[in-house]
This record gives structure tokens, sequence and C-alpha cells, in this order.
């Protein structure tokens, strides 16, 4: 740690590798869950809450951060907080897994292309941010592009834009919490686990629920795969949180558009999800709209450094 205090560029360099690491992570989770499409996707977002608790108190208790926790969960204001970004979560989890496994792997993706510029939007709304004509330019570029797609492909768009709400509503809501990314989601899922720990004794006891799909301890890989989520939950949350001190805000940006890229390749290349004109024409929009924001936030950055420097 002394050596990356004093060599910043190495620290740098490490922050890329971390957050290269949390999008690669992120990117290839259709893989995942397509592994998992014989479980219901309620209960694959059950387990994932479940399993991530234990994990996260783990971790906290090994950084020694356990005070932390206690003390962000004894703030009502916080705690109510984080009551609204767990819902919020729960749904954007749900929504995502059973997108993937319906084989809507480019409608999730749109999603989180679009919500950068939808958290964007928002802020200027909810925290009266100031937007510059380059994003006000990006975020209509961003608008059209939905519209072409809602034209032949409005069935599954709703995918898309509820991704996107509860994605940005969530860092909205996120951003105004004064907790940590670890200890928020583990109060967040703390929260949601009494709902999906009824949910999942409902299910185990002959309730007859989704009796056609596969459950916890019917197949050694699926049992592995639903006790994994865990750590596929946990693990590039760490590693970004920790790039996220390493880097620039606009590097962070940017590669904040590589997951769904890699999604959008493997929905296209993997799994062979039809790619309209529709389709074509809404991501070559929307990829646009994000080069301009992207350019603006980087202006913005090396702006504030320079000023920062003088």
């Amino acid at each position: 740690m002394n050596d990356i205090a004093n060599n910043p560029s190495a620290g740098s360099r490490l922050g890329l590798v971390q957050a290269l690491l949390a999008c690669l992570f992120w990117g290839v989770m259709p893989i995942y869950f397509k592994l998992l499409e014989d479980v219901a996707a309620i209960e694959v977002v059950a387990h994932r809450v479940i399993w991530t608790v234990p994990l996260l108190l783990v971790i906290l208790y090994f950084r020694k951060n356990i005070t932390g926790l206690l003390s962000s969960w004894a703030d009502k204001k916080i705690r109510w907080t984080l009551l609204a970004s767990s819902l919020l979560i729960a749904a954007n989890w749900l929504i995502y897994v059973w997108a993937v496994q319906e084989d809507h792997i480019l409608a999730a993706s749109l999603g989180y292309f679009i919500s950068p510029l939808l958290s964007v939007f928002l802020g200027r709304i909810f925290l009266k941010e100031t937007l510059s004509r380059n994003q006000w330019v990006a975020v209509g570029i961003a608008a059209l592009g939905v519209s072409v797609l809602a034209v032949e492909a409005w069935q599954t768009l709703w995918i898309s834009l509820a991704l996107a709400a509860s994605w940005s509503g969530y860092a909205l809501v996120r951003k105004v919490a004064d907790v940590g990314p670890i200890v928020g989601l583990t109060i967040e899922t703390s929260v949601l686990l009494p709902f999906f720990g009824l949910f999942l004794l409902w299910v185990s006891f002959g309730s007859g629920y989704s009796a056609d799909t596969v459950h916890l301890g019917d197949s050694l890989p699926i049992d592995i795969l639903l006790l994994g989520g865990a750590v596929v939950t946990a693990a590039p949350l760490m590693l970004f949180a920790s790039a996220v001190k390493k880097m620039t805000l606009s590097a962070i940006g940017l590669l904040n558009y590589l997951a769904p890229t890699l999604q959008f390749l493997i929905g296209v290349m993997i799994y062979r999800e039809p790619l309209t004109i529709s389709h074509i024409i809404c991501f070559g929009l929307i990829w646009i709209s994000l080069a301009i924001f992207s350019a603006d936030s980087i202006r913005k950055e090396r702006t504030r450094r320079t000023e920062l420097a003088i």
C-alpha cells in the first residue's frame, strides 16, 4: 500500500486492472445466469440475496468494519434511504435474471447503456445538477434511439427501460446515502433477506410453486452456482469500489460501458439473439450519445484537474 501511495501511476494501473476485472465480471453475467435457466428467476435472486449476506459480514469482519455497519444501521436517515435502494436493487436483479433466462440479453444490455444517461437526467431533476449543452444533446440522441426501437421491438422495450430506471434510481438513492458500497450492500441484502428467506421456505415445504423448475438440493452443479451468486455479487463490487479510489471519474465512466458491450456481444454472438435494423439503429445512436457524453466528461475532468493544479 505504501508503494502505491508513493507511486500514483502504479496505483492508477492497479485501479485499471481492478476496474477491468469488475466490468468483466458484470459483462459475462449472462452466461452465469443462463446456466441457471432451469431455476425460476425469483429463486435465483432469493439465493443471491441470502448467501450474499453472510459473505459480506465475513468481509466486513476481516476489514474491521462491523462498527461501521452498526453505526450506519443506527442512523435513521441512512436506514430508510437504504430501504428504498434495497427495493430498487431487488427489482433490478429480478428483471435482469428473468430477461437473461428468457433470451432478452440485448434488451438487458440496452438498459445498462441507457442507465448512465438517465442518471444524468435524474441528477438534473432531483439534485439540481447542471447539464452542459453536449450532455443535453447526448440525452436527446439516446431518446431518439429508444424511440426508433420502440417502433419495432416495443414488446421488449419495457425490459430496457425498467432496468435503466431501477439501476439509475438505485444510483441516485445511493448517491445521497452517506455509506460505503460494502456496508450499503450488506444493509440492503439484510433488509431483503427475511422476505426472500420466507419465500424459499414456502417453496421448500411443498407449496407446489414452480414444481417444474430445479431447486437447491436437486443438482450439485446448480447448488454450486446458486451459492456462488454471493461471490458474483460481492467480488465485482469490491473490485470496482477499490478502483474508484485510484482512477479518475472520466476513466471510470468510460469503463462503465464495457460490461453492457460484453453483454451485447454475448447476446448476439453466443446466444444468437436476433439483431434487427431497429436494434442496429438504436444501439448506434446510443453509442454516439455515449461518445458525446464521455468526451464531455473527459473535457470537464481535464479542466477541473488543470484548475486544481494552478
